[in-house]
């Protein structure tokens, strides 16, 4: 006979796996909270750096944490030159989340604190890749299209020095302020494939950057990113063709293609990153006289709500805010790792400040047990 064990739920849902102080969701309620803080008040109100020592310590800083931690932000916003050289030499044609993944697992070999795993080696480990990320992800975007590297303003904020990095010149209050929320709207979700990815990898006591790496690995299968790129290739086809977005999508929907950016494995009301997302990508459209990337998406909003009883996730209104902000579709992703690298490294953090090697079982369905070997010629 098989194990007696209880049959395990497809994909995990609702499965338990761990105990977090780092986010709660109330997915009925459409709560996302840091550190029990409400997402709607860290939008309104706070900025990334803010949120990645929440994340990291689990409260807010006071004025001289925070000023410190902007300073060590600023002061590891470098790559060995031999980094670099791996983003020259790779092709120009390389998806740019192929190159992110082996250049973070690069990294390591690289870091001062490689050999310790340590809590504090590992919130310096925190510090560095969260900046390091973000100076990957630019660097090779200008490099592919034949441009310089720009070297990063001390002076200004991690979302303002992205911008820079990515488009050669300082951005506009407006446009650092969105991808500043967007980048705290992004920080963490709780224990999905990616997160959990990241912490069975440090259960095993092995470092950071291979968490982070067995991290990015997971968010690169499209069922986990991807989605937001998905969303604009939607709007692209539907601007290109001059077609009525609803009817569009009407016509997609009788085809049984998915519409990516709606729905949510764990809210059943609205998302409440796609509240902010929404204006976001409103307020921007009209700031850059691009309003048909936000109406076409409002339309089809309404259209999916009222048709399929379905609402817009963090990835649909994302798509048009980073398309605005001067982000090509395929840096979409990368975008998400420049925020979620807070959340993954939180969680190593914890995990290994209390950890147990993550080993669950399988619920065997195969053959009754016993089964017996049979000689090849009697098969």
């Amino acid at each position: 006979m098989g194990l007696t064990m209880t049959h395990a739920p497809k994909g995990l849902e609702g499965v338990v796996a761990t105990t977090s102080k780092i986010c709660y969701i109330d997915g009925d309620n459409g709560v996302l909270a840091y550190g029990g803080i409400d997402i709607h008040e860290l939008a309104e109100k706070s900025n990334f750096e803010e949120t990645c020592f929440l994340l990291w310590h689990g409260r807010l800083p006071n004025s001289e944490e925070l000023k410190d931690l902007r300073q060590r932000l600023g002061s590891e916003r470098k790559l060995d030159p031999s980094v670099v050289d791996f983003l020259r030499s790779v092709p120009k044609n390389a998806l740019p989340m192929d190159v992110l993944r082996t250049a973070v697992s690069a990294l390591g070999l690289y870091d001062r604190d490689r050999s310790a795993n340590d809590h504090d080696a590992n919130v310096s480990k925190a510090i560095r890749l969260t900046s390091q990320i973000a100076m990957i992800v630019a660097a090779f975007d200008r490099i592919r299209k034949g441009k310089n590297v720009v070297e990063p303003d001390p002076s200004l904020s991690h979302a303002a020095n992205f911008l820079l990095l990515l488009n050669g010149e300082k951005p506009s209050e407006t446009a650092e302020r969105a991808l500043d929320i967007a980048l705290i709207l992004h920080a963490d979700h709780e224990l999905n494939a990616s997160t959990f990815a990241a912490r069975v990898t440090a259960a095993t006591l092995s470092d950071m950057h291979s968490a982070v790496t067995s991290a990015i690995g997971a968010l690169k299968g499209p069922l986990h990113g991807g989605a937001n790129e998905a969303v604009f290739h939607i709007l692209e086809k539907i601007d290109a063709a001059g077609a009525d977005p609803v009817e569009y999508v009407r016509d997609m929907l009788a085809k049984k293609q998915k519409i990516s950016g709606f729905g949510h494995r764990v809210y059943r009301t609205e998302d409440p990153r796609a509240t902010h997302l929404r204006k976001m990508s409103e307020d921007l459209c009209r700031a850059h006289n691009e309003t048909k990337w936000f109406e076409m998406s409002h339309a089809i909003e309404k259209f999916v709500k009222a048709e399929k009883k379905l609402n817009a996730n963090v990835d649909f209104y994302s798509a048009s805010t980073y398309h605005v902000l001067g982000i090509d579709v395929d840096l979409f992703t990368p975008i998400f790792a420049v925020s979620r690298i807070s959340g993954w490294t939180a969680h190593v953090i914890e995990q290994l400040d209390d950890n147990r090697l993550i080993r669950p079982r399988a619920d065997y369905i195969g053959p009754a047990y016993p089964q017996h070997w049979i000689p090849v010629g009697q098969r």
